[in-house]
């Protein structure tokens, strides 16, 4: 009888695993459809943390704007501490009935 050689054997057990490199539109068309999602969520975060770093940039103005207020205060409230306090040292030695000889 005739011998077993690889002439005799269909190709797919030649082969082993064959990839069905069929690709269907609907499935062609899912993959651009879910790039396109990937791409656009990534610009809308980039925009997004754009502006959150503006946000973020204004407001650290503003804090130090408002730093800037509150140490003035502060020094204006000192100054005037120590002339209210001068003026009650004024006040008091005026009011002490002075002693007679």
């Amino acid at each position: 009888m005739g011998e077993n050689n690889s002439k005799d054997l269909p190709d797919s057990r030649l082969a082993g695993w064959q990839f069905n490199r069929q690709v269907n539109i609907s499935t062609l068309v899912q993959l651009v459809f879910l790039a396109c999602l990937i791409i656009g969520s990534y610009v809308n975060l980039q925009r997004q943390l754009d502006l959150l770093q503006c946000d973020v940039t204004m407001l650290l103005q503003c804090q130090k704007n408002f730093e800037q207020k509150l140490e003035s205060l502060s020094a204006k409230s000192i100054s005037y501490e120590y002339r209210l306090q001068a003026l009650e040292k004024l006040t008091s030695k005026s009011d002490t009935p002075q002693k007679t000889f």
